[in-house]
C-alpha cells in the first residue's frame, strides 16, 4: 500500500518588490459592499451588516496566470475586488485599531459560479461549490502598505476583452476596510496571513473560453487572465 504524500506546500502570494512571499491562512469574502452591485444582485443597498463567506486557501492563483475553465458551470462571472492582507490578527478588534492589522493591498477577482450560487440560494444550500472551487481567487501582488498606504479613494475596474465591464471607486464601499476588519473579528479570530476580499462593483458578467479578463485598481496593481 502506497503511503500518501503529506508534504503539502502552504499556498503564498507574491509580494510586490520582493523576493518574499505571503503564506495565506484563510481565505474570507464580504457579500454586496457595492450598493450597485446588491441591487443588481436582487438585494438591498441599505448599510446592515455585512455577510461573510470563504474559500479555501488553495484556491489562490496568479493575477497573470492562465485559468481553466472550471467544470460543472455555464454561468462563470468576474467579480473585481479589492483585497486586504493582514499581517496580525486579533478577536473583537475595535475599528480604529483595525488598520493597524493590514499587511497590504492587493487586486482580486472572485470567480464565481452564478448558475450554481443561483441553484443553492434557490434551495437555501451553502454557495461553497459556487464560489470556493479550484483557482476561483485571483489575486495581483501584494502591495505592503508600508509603501502604499491605505488608500480611500481609488478607481477599481474591470475589462472582458477590451470592453469594459466595472467601473467604480473603492471609496463607495458600504463597509470600508477597517469595518469589515472590526465586524469579522467579532466572529472569527483573525491572525496573520488572511486574506479579505472586500466586495465589488455593479457589472459582474459571463466569462467564456478564450476571454482576456483585465483589471486593477489605481494605485495598487493589475491582474490579467486568459481563460481557456
Amino acid at each position: 500500500m502506497t503511503s500518501p504524500n503529506f508534504s503539502v506546500a502552504v499556498p503564498s502570494v507574491e509580494i510586490a518588490g520582493s523576493a518574499r512571499r505571503f503564506p495565506v491562512r484563510r481565505i474570507f469574502c464580504v457579500g454586496r459592499n457595492y450598493a450597485e452591485h446588491a441591487r443588481e444582485m436582487g438585494g438591498s443597498p441599505e448599510r446592515e451588516p455585512p455577510f461573510f463567506f470563504t474559500k479555501p486557501a488553495d484556491a489562490v492563483v496568479g493575477g497573470t496566470a492562465e485559468i481553466a475553465m472550471p467544470p460543472r458551470t455555464a454561468n462563470l462571472h468576474h467579480e473585481i475586488e479589492l483585497v486586504v492582507a493582514l499581517g496580525r490578527g486579533g478577536r473583537d478588534i475595535a475599528e480604529d485599531a483595525a488598520i493597524a492589522a493590514v499587511f497590504g493591498y492587493a487586486v482580486g477577482n472572485d470567480l464565481t459560479r452564478r448558475d450554481l450560487q443561483a441553484e443553492a440560494k434557490g434551495a437555501g444550500r451553502p454557495w461553497d461549490m459556487a464560489k470556493g472551487f479550484d483557482h476561483s481567487a485571483v489575486i495581483s501582488p501584494i502591495r505592503p502598505a508600508a509603501e502604499v498606504g491605505h488608500p480611500a479613494n481609488a478607481r477599481i475596474w474591470l475589462s472582458v476583452n477590451g470592453e469594459l465591464r466595472q467601473e467604480g471607486d473603492i471609496a463607495h464601499m458600504i463597509w470600508p476596510v477597517a469595518d469589515i476588519i472590526a465586524e469579522l473579528s467579532t466572529y472569527v479570530e483573525l491572525k496573520a496571513g488572511d486574506l479579505i476580499y472586500t466586495g465589488t462593483p455593479a457589472g459582474v458578467g459571463r466569462i467564456v473560453a478564450g476571454d482576456l479578463v483585465e483589471g486593477g485598481i489605481d494605485g495598487i496593481g493589475t491582474i490579467a487572465n486568459r481563460f481557456v
